[in-house]
């Protein structure tokens, strides 16, 4: 396919999109809905093939989780639109203004990008939030998904336009990358004249391979090896629960758990009961000697974790436990592995809470709660495109006033200078 020509006709729809008013951005959002519950089956019967040829290709159930659309998932990316539609639209919003001494007046407005490419994996889902938050926000969007879910992404892409263009807004502000080529995204990723931001929505891998080839500006919305700690003033009951959901709630996602660590002073109540829970709900677990030390015979059998471990977003029933000796020694684990995510504490300490929430270097930082909880519509955010692991130019989920850029308007009366 012609890349070069695909991403020139978003940004010629980009310019109508940056001028279109709020009521029509939200009657297009509204009929992209109605688009999708009418075409359910049709949905479904793309996804069921994806799901298929993942299933015979060997992807972990975790990832067949991500990858699989039902009734009650289609209905939610729905409502997800409907409730975008009620936001208030970020565009044109006055983020602050003054008068200068020689009587300029500025304001700081709010602005869309222009273009942006989303760069996924096996998450149709992500086909229509982005497209949703983009359009909202007035950019036009360059969609590339995954292989593993390219039916998927093709209907819901196919779905979303049409509706797009029946509330009278130009079709071509949402564009579907329809060859599977890693050619073309590099290709894609040289267009600095067309591309205005790219915001890939996947693992490591997928961050190193656009840190390599991109040209364009990158927010990471990468892996989350994220991790729960265990205070010696946490209270265990809550830690317990707090542990087992941040892993097994939904293993396959970004801001599920992957190492609990313990304080050394709870590890030998604490670790049997946790262990015992997560071996129950099937997690295979990897600890450390000291957490062997604890746990005795009766669990003998667990594999010792390795840096590899400690290192690793399983994005499965599979997780690493290492005990420590403190706060800091927690906080140092921490920020050694982790990708900037999501991380807990669990403590009745306000000093242990304090500490942690300075010194943890992440996106978000959680003192007794579920790291499960990172989600822009969880945060009262709409929809989101992703978590941005780094910090410029944003943090956290990136929601609507994260995919708008800013400029200064200045008005004077014939001022010169």
């Amino acid at each position: 396919m012609d890349i070069t020509k695909l991403a020139g006709a978003a940004k010629r729809a980009s310019g109508v999109l940056a001028g279109a008013s709020s009521t029509k951005k939200n009657q297009a959002l509204l009929e992209m809905a109605e688009a999708l519950e009418r075409r359910m089956g049709e949905i479904l019967q793309e996804n069921a093939e994806d799901v298929a040829a993942g299933r015979r290709k060997g992807l972990s159930g975790a990832l067949i989780d991500r990858l699989l659309l039902d009734e009650e998932r289609v209905h939610g990316m729905a409502e997800a639109l409907r409730q975008v539609a009620t936001l208030p639209d970020p565009v044109g919003e006055i983020v602050e203004g003054w008068r200068t001494a020689e009587g300029l007046e500025i304001r700081k407005v709010r602005v869309p990008f222009g273009v942006v490419a989303v760069i996924y994996e096996a998450r149709p889902n992500v086909t229509v939030d982005a497209a949703a938050l983009c359009l909202k926000t007035g950019n036009a969007v360059v969609l590339r998904g995954g292989g593993d879910a390219y039916h998927s992404n093709r209907i819901l892409a196919e779905a979303i336009t049409g509706a797009v263009m029946e509330a009278g807004l130009p079709g071509d502000a949402i564009q579907f990358v329809t060859t599977r080529e890693r050619e073309v995204l590099v290709d894609l990723l040289r267009l600095t004249h067309l591309i205005d931001l790219v915001i890939p929505r996947g693992g490591e891998q997928l961050k190193e391979f656009l840190v390599e080839h991109s040209r364009v500006p990158v927010i990471y919305a990468a892996g989350g090896n994220c991790h729960v700690y265990v205070d010696r003033a946490a209270d265990l009951r809550q830690a317990l629960d707090i542990t087992v959901n941040a892993k097994v709630q939904r293993p396959g996602v970004c801001n599920a758990a992957e190492t609990l660590l313990v304080h050394e002073a709870v590890a030998g109540h604490f670790l049997p009961a946790v262990v015992k829970e997560l071996s129950d709900r099937k997690v295979t677990l990897y600890i450390d000697q000291k957490a062997r030390d604890h746990l005795g015979e009766q669990w003998a059998g667990l594999a010792l974790a390795t840096e590899r471990h400690y290192a690793t977003e399983f994005l499965a029933l599979e997780m690493a436990v290492k005990v420590v000796g403190s706060v800091d020694e927690a906080i140092e684990h921490i920020n050694q592995y982790g990708t900037g995510h999501s991380e807990a504490i669990v403590t009745q300490d306000l000093e242990s809470s304090r500490r942690f929430s300075d010194a943890v270097d992440a996106a978000a930082v959680y003192v007794n709660a579920s790291t499960r909880f990172t989600d822009g519509a969880v945060y009262g955010l709409g929809a989101e495109i992703g978590i941005s692991t780094q910090k410029l130019h944003a943090r956290g989920p990136l929601a609507l006033k994260e995919l708008t850029s800013t400029k200064y308007i200045v008005t004077g009366r014939g001022h010169i200078r």
